[in-house]
């Protein structure tokens, strides 16, 4: 976003849609005005920033606008935008939001919607970016973020969330730092069982139990006492392994590269 530069999103939404919730989330340093216009047209805005909750109503919806205030873990700011329905859906159709700078020191935004099976198919951004797609708590700069891959064709999952390359403390932190097989992944299943499942939330446990294999040979086993979080992060990166189909490493995809424990182990 730049200064005296508009800015227009397009969300689709769907017939018999009940509800949709849109976060934005923006430097707090940033001022931005926020205009809504539903599918019929009908523009509410520019809605100055007010600390709260701002009610409005367009047609068959109902706008809840709500700033929020950076948090103790973080300088940004979310913005909530919930579309209510006044009776069983919201309007269907193209709303449009308009982002208005009034003063900009950052510039960078993100805009959210949920997880694509609570919305109706075809519910979604227009002209959506997938090269800032990782969320919080991924994006700390101390965490081991993970990304996904297919452990059987060694490729990209095309679910894993993308990050960005930020300078953190003068060095360029990528995100996310590996990753790990998170693709038909066979686990217990509720009930008693076994199934497949896919998600990043499955290639995370890969790297967890990894860390505490290497956490035990060099705390519990005497090999390396100081062996704790930044550490076994630089080691999982250098272990990585560069997997086919990228020209750059790191990079916004895998990260460092696959996870391999044994090449992580310091020589």
């Amino acid at each position: 976003m730049q200064e005296n530069r508009t800015e227009e999103i397009q969300l689709g939404v769907q017939m018999n849609e009940p509800t949709v919730n849109v976060q934005i989330w923006k430097s707090y340093a940033d001022e931005v005005d926020i205009s809504i216009i539903s599918p019929s047209g009908v523009r509410v805005g520019p809605i100055q920033e007010i600390l709260g909750p701002q009610r409005f109503t367009l047609g068959g919806t109902e706008i809840l606008l709500y700033y929020g205030e950076p948090s103790p873990y973080s300088v940004r700011q979310e913005i909530y935008l919930d579309f209510l329905p006044r009776q069983s859906y919201i309007d269907s159709g193209v709303w449009r939001i308009v982002l208005t700078p009034r003063r900009i020191k950052n510039g960078e935004y993100q805009m959210w919607l949920p997880s694509q099976s609570t919305l109706n198919v075809g519910t979604a951004f227009l002209l959506p970016s997938s090269s800032l797609t990782i969320t919080i708590p991924s994006t700390a700069s101390r965490v081991v973020t993970v990304g996904a891959y297919d452990a059987l064709t060694f490729t990209y999952a095309d679910f894993s969330g993308r990050g960005a390359s930020r300078l953190v403390a003068g060095m360029l932190n990528i995100k996310p730092d590996i990753a790990a097989p998170g693709v038909n992944i066979t686990t217990t299943a509720a009930g008693g069982g076994y199934a497949e499942v896919s998600g990043t939330s499955f290639a995370a446990p890969f790297v967890t139990g990894s860390a505490a294999l290497l956490m035990e040979w060099g705390i519990v086993n005497g090999n390396d006492p100081y062996l704790y979080g930044e550490k076994v992060k630089a080691y999982f990166r250098r272990g990585a392994k560069e997997l086919p189909g990228f020209e750059q490493w790191p990079n916004n995809q895998m990260g460092y590269g696959a996870l391999c424990v044994r090449e992580s182990l310091p020589v």
